[in-house]
C-alpha cells in the first residue's frame, strides 16, 4: 500500500503547513495593498493631483467695484451713430478707470417726461449710484426727480446748467463733439463723490 503524504512532508515544502501557507499569501496581499495606498497617497499629495492636465488659467473675468452707473435713453437705446451711443462710449471708458458697472435703460412709447419717469424709478430700484440721462424726454424725467434724490448723482446730456432742477447733485454735460470724453470726465467725478 502507498503510504499518503501530508503537504508538509512533501521534500522542497519546507515547514508550513496549508493554513500557515494561506495566512501568509493573505497578509502579503493586504501589505502589498497598503504599500500601494500609501504610495498612491504621497504621489497625489507632492504631484499636485496628478491628473495629467494643464491647470486651469485664471479667470478672465472683470472684478466691478460696487457702483453702478446707469444711463436712461430714448427708445433706440445705444444704436451706432446716436448721441447715446456716444454718451455709452464714455460711460465705458468711466467703467473701466473706475471698475464701477455701467448699464442702460431705452424708453419706449412716447416721448414724453411722464413716460420716462417709470424708466427712471427702475433705476432707482436698481440702486444707480450715478444717473446718465441722454434725450429731451429723460432729461426731463431726471430734472424733476433729481431734487428728491441727494444721495443719488445725475449726468444730463444737453441743457444748461442753470434750467430749473439742476441741483448740486446734477453735473450737465454739453452735447457735440468729444461728448464721449466729456461723460466719461462727469461719471467719473460723479462716482468719486459717492
Amino acid at each position: 500500500m502507498a503510504r499518503v503524504r501530508s503537504a508538509g512532508d512533501r521534500p522542497g515544502r519546507g515547514v508550513l503547513g496549508r493554513q500557515s501557507r494561506g495566512r501568509l499569501v493573505v497578509f502579503g496581499g493586504l501589505g502589498l495593498v497598503l504599500l500601494a495606498a500609501v504610495v498612491s497617497t504621497v504621489a497625489v499629495v507632492a504631484g499636485g493631483g496628478g491628473s495629467g492636465r494643464p491647470p486651469v488659467p485664471p479667470t478672465r473675468a472683470r472684478a466691478y467695484s460696487e457702483q453702478d452707473a446707469c444711463l436712461l435713453t430714448g427708445s433706440s437705446g445705444v444704436a451706432k451713430g446716436g448721441e447715446a451711443a456716444r454718451v455709452w462710449d464714455g460711460m465705458r471708458e468711466a467703467s473701466r478707470d473706475t471698475r464701477a458697472r455701467v448699464a442702460y435703460t431705452p424708453v419706449t412709447g412716447a416721448r414724453t417726461a411722464a413716460n420716462a419717469t417709470p424708466f427712471l424709478n427702475g433705476l432707482f430700484q436698481r440702486s444707480c449710484d450715478v444717473v446718465v440721462a441722454s434725450g429731451r424726454a429723460e432729461v426731463a424725467a431726471v430734472r424733476e426727480a433729481a431734487g428728491g434724490r441727494p444721495k443719488t448723482r445725475f449726468v444730463l446730456v444737453g441743457g444748461t446748467v442753470n434750467e430749473e432742477g439742476a441741483g448740486g447733485n446734477t453735473t450737465v454735460v454739453a452735447a457735440g463733439a468729444g461728448l464721449g470724453g466729456r461723460v466719461a470726465s462727469a461719471v467719473r467725478e460723479a462716482l468719486q463723490e459717492h
